[in-house]
Parts: C-alpha cells; sequence; structure tokens
C-alpha cells in the first residue's frame, strides 16, 4: 500500500484532528503517503483532495473541530455518487480510506467497501453510542463541558433557589447525560434508556427542599425530550420556580481532554496498521485498556447498552 486517504465525517468531536494526526504520521512513519479528504464524502465526489505530510498535522492535537471540515452529502446516499466517489480515489491512487465520526460514517464506509475501497472507521462522536467500543473520541471531553456547565449552573441555582432543567446531547442516547450527571451530582438524571415520571422527579426535588435544600438540577438527554416540555411540566404540576439550560453545540466544541487525545491517537495508529495487513471494513474501538478492530457491518448490528448500575449510583447518591 502505497497511497491511504482520510476524512471526518458527521457530527465533529474534540479529538478528531488528534485522531488525524495520528494516522497521517502513522502512515508516513511507514512509507505511505496521505490524502486529506476535505469535507468528509462530498470531498470524496468532488475530488477536494490535498496531500498531508508532517507538518500538515503539526499543532493540532489539542485544537477541537476538524481541519478537514466535514458536511452532509445528499448525493453520497445514491450508489451513483458512491461510485463516483471511489473512482476518483482510484483515479488518486488512493488504496485505502480512513473514516473518521460516527454511524452515519460507518455505514457510508461499509458501501465504499462493498464497492472495492478498503475502509477503516474511527469512532469520532461525542455520543458514545457506537458499539463494540467503550468510548468515542469526542465523548470525554463533552462530558466535561456539562460538567463545567453544571458547576456554573449550581452557583445561581443556590442563589437563587430555583431548580434548573438542563438538556444535553446525545442523540437517541443517554450516555453523556448519565456520565455528566453523576459526576456532577445531578438530582435527576432523566435518559431514553429508563422510563421516568414527572412525578417521582418532584418527589425527589421536595424530599430536598424539605431537608433544607436550595437548589435541584435535572439533567435530560435530548433522546428523551425536549427541556422546556419537562419544565413546563414539573412548574405546572408543583408550581416550583424553574429555568431552563440546553447547552446545545457548545459540547461539541473545546479542547478536547488528556483521554480524548490519548485515544485518537491510539485508534489512529491502530487504523493505518489495520489498512497496511490488509483488512477491510474494520472498524477501531477499546476494550478496557486495549485497542480492538470489529468488522463494521457486524459491530452495526450490536447494541452499546448503558452502563444502568451507574444510573442506579446516581439515584442513590442524589438522595
Amino acid at each position: 500500500m502505497k497511497r491511504v486517504a482520510v476524512l471526518t465525517s458527521g457530527g465533529d468531536a474534540p479529538g478528531m484532528n488528534a485522531a488525524l494526526r495520528a494516522v497521517v504520521r502513522t502512515a508516513i512513519y511507514y512509507g505511505i503517503e496521505v490524502i486529506g479528504v476535505k469535507r468528509g464524502y462530498s470531498g470524496l465526489i468532488k475530488s477536494d483532495f490535498i496531500p498531508l505530510g508532517i507538518g500538515s498535522v503539526a499543532d493540532i492535537i489539542h485544537r477541537g473541530g476538524t481541519i478537514l471540515r466535514t458536511a452532509r452529502c445528499e448525493e453520497f446516499f445514491h450508489r451513483e455518487g458512491r461510485e463516483k466517489a471511489v473512482r476518483n480515489m482510484v483515479s488518486a491512487g488512493i488504496e485505502g480510506l480512513v473514516a473518521i465520526g460516527g454511524d452515519g460514517t460507518f455505514r457510508g464506509a461499509v458501501e465504499l467497501e462493498k464497492l472495492g475501497m478498503p475502509v477503516v472507521g474511527i469512532p469520532g462522536t461525542i455520543d458514545n453510542d457506537i458499539p463494540c467500543t467503550q468510548w468515542t473520541i469526542g465523548f470525554d471531553t463533552a462530558v466535561n463541558t456539562v460538567v463545567d456547565a453544571i458547576n456554573k449552573i449550581r452557583d445561581t441555582a443556590t442563589s437563587h433557589e430555583r431548580v434548573f432543567v438542563i438538556e444535553v446531547m446525545g442523540r437517541k442516547a443517554g450516555f453523556i447525560a448519565l456520565a455528566a450527571g453523576l459526576a456532577g451530582g445531578a438530582e435527576s438524571i432523566i435518559i431514553p434508556e429508563k422510563p421516568f415520571e414527572v412525578g417521582d422527579v418532584i418527589t425527589k426535588i421536595m424530599r430536598g427542599q424539605n431537608r433544607g435544600k436550595l437548589h435541584s438540577i435535572i439533567l435530560v438527554a435530548e433522546g428523551v425530550s425536549g427541556a422546556l416540555e419537562i419544565s413546563k411540566k414539573i412548574h405546572e404540576a408543583a408550581g416550583l420556580d424553574t429555568r431552563v439550560t440546553i447547552l446545545g453545540h457548545i459540547q461539541r466544541g473545546g479542547s478536547p481532554t488528556a483521554w480524548d487525545r490519548i485515544l485518537a491517537s491510539r485508534m489512529g495508529a491502530e487504523a493505518v496498521k489495520q489498512l497496511i495487513q490488509g483488512e477491510r471494513k474494520k472498524m477501531i474501538g477499546i476494550k478496557g485498556d486495549a485497542i480492538k478492530s470489529y468488522d463494521i457491518e457486524w459491530a452495526l448490528s450490536q447494541t452499546h447498552e448503558i452502563n444502568m448500575q451507574d444510573y442506579h449510583l446516581s439515584a442513590i447518591l442524589s438522595i
């Protein structure tokens, strides 16, 4: 293998640049040229290619976002678009592709492999909702961003003796909400994986107030319901003074944590090694402290279950 390409696709996640750096420098170490694809799968169709050298990825390990940019591409959803993407790569002498992104990115990678292009996927998404890996790149940074917000909101919640309902990202999964809620000491954590009753949330709030608690923090995963709706129900049912904070895309930005940089570096290097070994249609994951690889299609057919022990622990600690 003499030349490989790398792209970032889907929602950006802190640590994508660190993964890109690892891919480029590992490939060059093994004597392989690297082509960067700008704006994800759209760049494949438009041949928006740039050569990447050692200096191209200097001073990016600490930067959030992605220097290759990312974009949606409707044309890629059609076979004609995917065939054009493969033709462009073959014409450019590209023999393999590293795709950094989430669920949609991986599904696109599978389609490219069906057309003959070896692909290895690196899980880069703050949602942590990719099966066969304990952690995805960007998740740890997003959780720390939410915890920092909780710390700040708690100050004003205490000052005004209010209930704050905070909505966090995560698509249809509650990984961010649970991790940040446990680390931030939220009174209630509402996630898609666990049915909830507003009455139970109110009971916990009132129990806290009766023992002198000045505030309550309710953390809501976006996949459950809107924070505004839940806040309204709490106010209407109990007359409590509630405020809503929707953190939104602030969770995707910022310098990646040390853990996300380490994870991205290890995964990026392993992706290149997989291509060198002749592997194709693989995704990189981590189990415990071991970096592993799995067939992407098989991995996507699995489920990544949330740690319900942590959910029950958060309930115990927030009594």
